[in-house]
């Protein structure tokens, strides 16, 4: 699976999805930002199969950033079959992404 782009109008039915979901927040021009998606495309790369990755340009798509009380980037919310169960405000390494999503696998 790749990482998938999404927007307001249609992120209800991108996010529909059994098992986890890693949503992003975050815009271009942010260099956290930056960083963390380079984070989430080498998780992507070993963990396709075990988690669904869906991005939101803060910018373009404010609805759904005010929607979940996004107020600042980059912020991930980690979604389990369809509902929020946690969240990462900032940037993070691989390893420590690697156990925030091992902690609600179960």
């Amino acid at each position: 699976m790749t990482i998938c782009h999404t927007a307001d109008t249609t992120f209800a039915g991108d996010l529909k999805s059994e098992g986890l979901t890693l949503v992003n927040f975050w815009a271009p021009w942010c260099s956290p930002c930056r960083f963390f998606g380079t984070v989430l495309e080498a998780f992507d790369r070993e963990h396709s199969s075990e988690v669904r990755i869906l991005k939101v340009n803060v910018d373009e798509e404010s609805h759904t950033a005010s929607q979940f009380g996004v107020m600042s980037i980059p912020t991930t919310i980690l979604f389990k079959n369809g509902d929020p169960v946690d969240k990462i405000v900032g940037a993070i390494h691989i390893e420590e992404l690697k156990k925030f999503i091992a902690n609600h696998k179960n």
